[in-house]
Order: C-alpha cells, then structure tokens, then sequence
C-alpha cells in the first residue's frame, strides 16, 4: 500500500533583521524552497516564528484581514514596504477548530501586525507573491511539549499540501552577539574572531540530533537539547526554540519515520555568536 505524500517541514533561523537585505547561503535556500513548494502546487504556508507569544495557557491564530508590517532596523524600506501580505483567513479559522479540538486553549487576533521572523523568511522565498500564510504564536510559558503537540496537531494539514515553517535558531543569543559591525558598518556577517565554544557545541548538538534522528526520536531529541549544557548559552530566552519544537511536532509521527532525517542544507554566521541554520525534514515527493 502506497504511503500518502506527505509535504517537508523547515526549520529556519531567520537570523537579524539583516538577512532581509544582504545576500547569503541562507536566503539563497530559502528562496529555492519556495520555488519547490510553488512549483508542486502549495495550497498555503502555516508559521510560526519567534517574535509573538501568548500568556498564561493560550495560543492565537492570526486573523487580521489588512495586517502591517513591523519595521526592520538597518533594512532599507525597498526591500520590505511594498510586499503585499496575504492572509489565509479560512486556513486560519481551520487552524483555530483544530488546535480548540486538541484541547488548547486557542484565539484568533484580529489586530496582529506581522513581525519579520515570518515576514522576512516570506519575501525571501517568495519575492514575487506571498502564498496564502497563516501565522501560529507561541505561549509564553515555552513548554517544550506543549509546543510539540502544536505541531503534531496541525501536522495533518501536510496531507492536504500544506506547507509547515518554524521560523527561530539554532542558535540566538543577543546578550553574547558581537555588534560592533553591525552598528559602526552595517555588516553583520563580520567575523573578526572565532565564535565562542559554548556556541559551537551547541550548534552541532542541534545537528547531530536533526540529523541522527527521525519520528519520535526527532521530539524526544529536541526536547532534551533544552537540557543541554550550552542551551542557556545559546539561546538566553527559549523564544527562538520553540518554533524548533513545533517543527518536530509536525515532522516526528511515527510515521515520519520513513520520511528521512532532517538535513542541514546552509548555514550563516551573524554577529560572531549567532548561527543561522537551515534544516529540511522529509522532502518533495513526485507524483
């Protein structure tokens, strides 16, 4: 019996503001994804990124019909102002019936305004026309399996060839960044020196378990690098995490399985200590 199609899942660390505007392995990659997901017939993008979450037990769907865009820092307006955004409202309410019937205490928010850790991965991969994109928040209690079950219970929207993003980092700590480039030349991928150990491991902690990994190995994995020694290091709020923890949510069933292990497809290096990296689990399957 033939298994269903099922579409990939990425995890994306969008980095700063400044992957919008300069060039990289990353927005290269990203944009590659988009044009693989256009040219197999995406229904829409659901993602969640890492700059809006919610207090006490509640998650919301973003459901503003005319949103805006929070502006970027050191980005020309060029690069960003005249994207036109595309909100899936009905995909968007769907969101919200599914995620209520899995017990969460789940809203939609009429008034959001897009943040670029979702609109910034959306231009890159999508320079011409936003696809039909729902946005998921966080809670801000950053329960690992809390945001697992997210995923895993908008995971069957994969089905229906639904593209799912995670957009946060592997690594992101802006209390250990180096911004001296940034701010003095407007170059945030400067690398005067090495960056710190604590962030090396870290880093390859987070690829030896995407890459070693699949289907509820994948979850358990994730989960337990919030227990890691140099997670605290590399990432001093656990915002930019969950969104990893949503991905493996969404891509670690058991059925999964045999989809493949996530893979590291590029890599960039901001501000010293931040490292941006890209991972894909599963991939495009031809009809």
């Amino acid at each position: 019996m033939a298994k269903a199609k099922l579409t990939p899942v990425h995890f994306f660390s969008h980095g700063s503001t400044m992957m919008l505007g300069e060039e990289s392995e990353s927005a290269a990659y990203w944009k590659r994804c988009g044009d693989e997901a256009l040219a197999n017939g995406i229904k829409g993008v659901v993602i969640m990124g890492a700059h809006w979450d919610c207090l006490n037990d509640e998650i919301q769907v973003a459901t503003n019909p005319n949103p805006s865009k929070s502006p970027v820092a050191y980005v020309h307006p060029s690069k960003y102002v005249d994207y036109k955004l595309n909100p899936d409202l009905p995909t968007a309410n769907r969101c919200i019936s599914m995620l209520r019937d899995a017990g969460f205490n789940c809203n939609g928010n009429p008034t959001f305004d897009w943040i670029h850790d979702t609109y910034l991965v959306l231009i890159r991969m999508f320079p011409s026309a936003c696809p039909p994109t729902t946005i998921i928040s966080m809670n801000a209690r950053f329960d690992p399996h809390f945001h697992l079950k997210m995923g895993s219970t908008l995971r069957p929207l994969r089905l229906e060839n639904y593209l799912l993003i995670g957009s946060g980092g592997a690594v992101h700590n802006l209390y250990r960044n180096k911004w001296t480039s940034m701010l003095r030349y407007r170059d945030s991928f400067a690398q005067e020196i090495p960056p710190d150990r604590e962030m090396l491991e870290f880093r390859q902690a987070v690829q030896d378990v995407m890459e070693k990994n699949s289907g509820p190995g994948l979850r358990r994995g994730l989960c337990r690098l919030m227990k890691h020694p140099q997670f605290r290091d590399a990432h001093a709020t656990d915002d930019h995490f969950m969104s990893a923890l949503f991905v493996a949510g969404a891509a670690g069933d058991w059925d999964d399985e045999e989809q493949g292990k996530g893979r590291l497809k590029a890599e960039t290096w901001e501000l010293v200590n931040m490292c941006n990296s890209q991972y894909t689990i599963g991939e495009w399957v031809s009809a």
